[in-house]
């Protein structure tokens, strides 16, 4: 619990002392008026009630005003980019309380970047291929409904959070369905996470090395600087030189410049599906059907790849709790910014790729175009430079599940965090090397995991928090949902493994 109290015309010996209250206090003294911050060590609603200090020159120029104002109370959720309060175990509050006060915190454009380049990663570049598996007409009302869905659940694991207490997606479903619960969503949003990092590193590998060899194709002659030309040097230098840092910061508002590099990388992906569609030659492109045009037979496939593409929702409480001030409304618009901006470059980019390449639209719509063409060989740099900083925000979430399994509560140790980072960063790095087709296995994870994270648990735990109404129906409705596409998917993606459909891809 924490107070502000403004004394002012009292004698100073009437006032009593107290040792205990005196040890968390923060004060700043003037000679006719004192605004004191009293910090006790054990609050009363540990970590729900915060104050934002002011500035300190703010602070100095207020104690000698005639009329102190009461230091305003902020009853938020607390922010999860952040360990536990240190001083309630024993460190100096004033200490904690100036860390807490300079510590940086995202604006809501920073929140913004950060939350659209979560969902404008890797799945983008595979919304032609969902619209070729459903249909254009399908594809297209599934983009937009699942968008609106998606926006839905995300504002909902914050609303949960509140209802049930807890600061943490993994908190509010042990809170609703205890210690299986917690399994559950830890299982869900690591996979998913880690999941993520592997697939980015193979994509670094599958698209830097061409680049180069495009630009420079006597490389591999040359000493030292021929190893870039191998996919698996670019993976462990790129990783390790540009991803791991980034991975290393502990607040994710240090990832919004980041975060907006990437944006543009994509923005350069989009004009080169839309301006290099013209130019393809008649014999990259394919045929359209009556199927095509209306609904295919891959309704659940498309689902999938579009719901890969927009789950976020490991991210939304880091990103909540990023905020200046963390509050729903805030966070709201956030979402709405974000899924809004999100859906109409998914829509451009599946438009543009579809009617270009029609039937033989692929998973990767890059792949698509010829090998030679400059604006192509541009566009899949930044598509690999996009994966470098995208991924230190799964492992961010990665490191974030692990800490609240195994260290609820405890406060900020760097050892953990040094270690945490480098095994999760090192291990998807070694998978990456080791194989270069991950797509079964991911259809597997993103059946499960993501359909888990988007339309079960969310909804799932408010039904449990809430009372039951008619309010509650869509919730229901969404679990059902989310629980026939989970069975469709993971028997699809067990078949596509035993069948081996598609054939084993080759490491170039």
């Amino acid at each position: 619990m924490a107070k502000a109290k403004a004394r002012s015309g009292r004698d100073e010996d009437s006032v009593p002392n107290n040792e205990e209250e005196d040890r968390g206090l923060l004060s700043h003294n003037s000679e006719d008026e004192e605004e004191d911050i009293s910090v006790h060590q054990t609050p009363r609603t540990p970590n729900r009630v915060r104050f934002d200090l002011p500035p300190e020159e703010d602070l100095e120029a207020r104690n000698g005003s005639a009329n102190q104002q009461r230091a305003p109370l902020s009853t938020e959720l607390p922010s999860v980019t952040h360990a536990a309060s240190p001083w309630e175990h024993g460190e100096d509050p004033r200490e904690w309380a100036e860390r807490e006060r300079s510590r940086p915190k995202s604006n809501m454009q920073s929140a913004f970047m950060n939350m659209a380049n979560s969902i404008i990663g890797a799945g983008i570049i595979g919304q032609p291929y969902a619209l070729r598996q459903a249909g254009l007409l399908t594809g297209l009302i599934l983009l937009v409904l699942l968008t609106i869905t998606v926006d839905w659940t995300i504002r909902l694991i914050v609303i949960n959070s509140k209802l049930s207490g807890r600061n943490s997606f993994q908190g509010t479903v042990e809170h609703c369905f205890g210690k299986s619960g917690l399994i559950a969503i830890s299982v869900a949003q690591w996979a998913f996470a880690f999941g993520g990092m592997v697939a980015f590193g193979i994509i670094v590998g599958d698209s830097i090395p061409h680049v180069l060899l495009a630009v420079w194709p006597g490389m591999r002659d040359v000493p030292v600087l021929g190893m870039l030309a191998n996919r698996r040097a670019v993976i462990g230098v790129f990783i390790m030189g540009v991803s791991y840092p980034l991975s290393l910061y502990r607040d994710i508002a240090k990832l919004s410049k980041a975060s907006t590099l990437a944006l543009i990388s994509m923005t350069v992906i989009l004009l080169t599906v839309v301006t290099q569609g013209f130019l393809v030659p008649a014999e990259s492109r394919g045929t359209f059907s009556t199927p095509l045009w209306t609904i295919n037979g891959g309704v659940f496939q498309a689902i999938g790849v579009i719901s890969f593409a927009f789950v976020c929702h490991h991210n939304s409480l880091l990103i909540y709790g990023s905020l200046k001030t963390p509050t729903i409304d805030r966070f709201a618009k956030v979402t709405h910014y974000s899924t809004s901006i999100s859906m109409a470059a998914c829509l451009l980019m599946a438009l543009a790729g579809f009617l270009t390449f029609g039937s033989l639209t692929q998973g990767n719509v890059l792949n698509n175009f010829p090998q030679d063409n400059i604006m192509v060989n541009i566009a899949r740099l930044c598509f690999g430079l996009n994966m470098l900083t995208t991924l230190p925000l799964e492992a961010f979430v990665c490191r974030e599940v692990m800490m609240n399994y195994w260290f609820p509560g405890e406060p900020f140790s760097m050892n953990i965090h040094l270690i945490f980072t480098s095994s999760l960063v090192v291990t998807a790095m070694l998978l990456s090397l080791i194989t270069c087709d991950l797509g079964a296995v991911f259809e597997l994870i993103g059946a499960t995991s993501a359909c888990a994270l988007a339309y079960i648990l969310p909804p799932l735990c408010y039904i449990k928090l809430s009372t039951r109404s008619w309010k509650t129906m869509p919730a229901v409705a969404c679990v059902g949902f989310g629980c026939i596409v989970m069975a469709i998917s993971l028997v699809q993606a067990v078949a596509k493994i035993i069948t081996n459909d598609g054939g084993v891809a080759q490491c170039r």
